[in-house]
Order: structure tokens, then sequence, then C-alpha cells
């Protein structure tokens, strides 16, 4: 028996009373794929990689609250709500876990780190660090200082919006740490320095559902590259 395994081994989609067969988010083409395929997850990073609205994000969300991490982001020990907005695919996906594999994770959720400071401040130990005083891409940092430590895993939603340039290499820094260690790492992202980690499984996702990519392949980098090259090509037809 192999007693070397990530945290989630397979994500399938089971059945639910509150997900509709034939709405949102199962309409989505990565989400129906999934329902259909099912999705292996090795140990080290993967990357869903997509435009907006291609279900990169929905399923990072569905696989960290199925995993027991709370929808705002936070560890397993979290338990804080604002106003619940996640679709109801978490309540129908089935995690096959991994044997002896750490029970521990956190999910990283770039739109509700606010609020996931707030609560932090509310049960704060006299050592914690005080992340309201800290700048966005600041308190991102720290918190991955803090808390991403260990062969556990870890769900992030486009950690790069609070990131510059120089902060998104040290995100690559940790995650090869991470993937170093052991861990286990899925991430919803559109920003091509992110999904440029050596080693990193990539799913390009988008009408077709999701596939597996290389970084050079990836329709994000092949737009960002050509931007950089010419932006004036691309940008005669949003400012005419």
């Amino acid at each position: 028996m192999d007693f070397d395994q990530p945290p989630v081994v397979r994500v399938e989609v089971g059945s639910s009373p509150d997900l509709d067969p034939h709405a949102w988010p199962m309409t989505l083409p990565a989400v129906a794929q999934l329902a259909r395929e099912g999705l292996d997850l090795p140990r080290g990073v993967t990357f869903l990689v997509g435009e907006n609205g291609s279900g990169k994000s929905t399923l990072v969300e569905a696989v960290a609250i199925a995993y027991g991490l709370s929808p705002e982001g936070g560890s397993t020990h979290s338990d804080h709500s604002t106003r619940p907005t996640e679709s109801a695919l978490s309540g129908a996906l089935r995690l096959r876990r991994g044997i002896g594999a750490s029970r521990w994770g956190f999910f990283l959720r770039a739109e509700t780190m606010h609020g996931w400071y707030t609560y932090l401040d509310a049960h704060a130990g006299r050592n914690d660090p005080d992340y309201h005083a800290m700048s966005h891409g600041e308190s991102f940092l720290a918190v991955l200082e803090a808390t991403f430590d260990g062969p556990a895993s870890y769900c992030l939603d486009e950690p790069e919006a609070a990131l510059s340039f120089s902060s998104t290499l040290a995100l690559l820094g940790r995650l090869h740490d991470l993937a170093r260690d052991g861990a286990q790492v899925l991430c919803a992202t559109h920003f091509p320095v992110l999904a440029s980690l050596p080693g990193a499984t990539v799913l390009e996702v988008g009408d077709w559902g999701y596939r597996p990519a290389t970084w050079e392949e990836l329709e994000l980098v092949t737009h960002w590259t050509a931007y950089l090259a010419d932006p004036g090509r691309y940008l005669r037809h949003v400012l005419d």
C-alpha cells in the first residue's frame, strides 16, 4: 500500500440535491469535464490557467471547501463567513484523500483576504503580525511566510492580484520550496509569470474544458508576449 501520497489524490463529482446538472456551474466546460472524467492531482504545484469566467476559480474554490477550508480563505482551523457567494459544486465533490497524508491546508483567496485579516485580529495571539498595518502585497507575503510551511494542501485563487512583479517572484520561490518539501498546491491564475514555475503541472482552462499545456503553449503567454512586443497592435482596437 502506498503511504506516500499527496493530500488529495483525485477529485470527482458526485450528486448533490443543491446542484442542478443543467445550470451554472455545471454548464461551465471545465466543470462538465470534471464531472465526466474526474481529475488526478499530483504532488507539487498545479496551475489552472485561463480567462475570467473560464471556471478556474470555481474549481479551486470547490476543492478548497470540500477539503474543509473556509470559502473565504484561511486554514483548516479558520471558521468565518461574511456573505456566502460560493457555488454548490463543493457539496458534490468527492475527494480521494492520500493515505497517511497531512490533513492541514490553507486557502488563499485574493478577494476575501481583507475579511480574513479582520477575523485573525479577533483571534490574534501576542506574536501574530498586524496584517491590516501592511500594504496589500506585504500582507500576502507575510501570510506566505507564516502559514505556507510543510507538505500540506494549499489552494490559491489568483494570488497575483495583490503582488508586484518582484513579489510574484518571491511567491514563485515559496511555491518551489513547498513543492520540494512534498506539498500539494492548486492555484488558479491568469498571470504568465506565476505559471512559469519549473516543474509545475499546467492545465489550460477554456471553452474546451481543461487540458495539459506547456508554458509556451498557453494562449495567455502568446497574448502577453505579443502585447509587450507591440502594445499598439492591441490598443488600437480598444482606444479607437
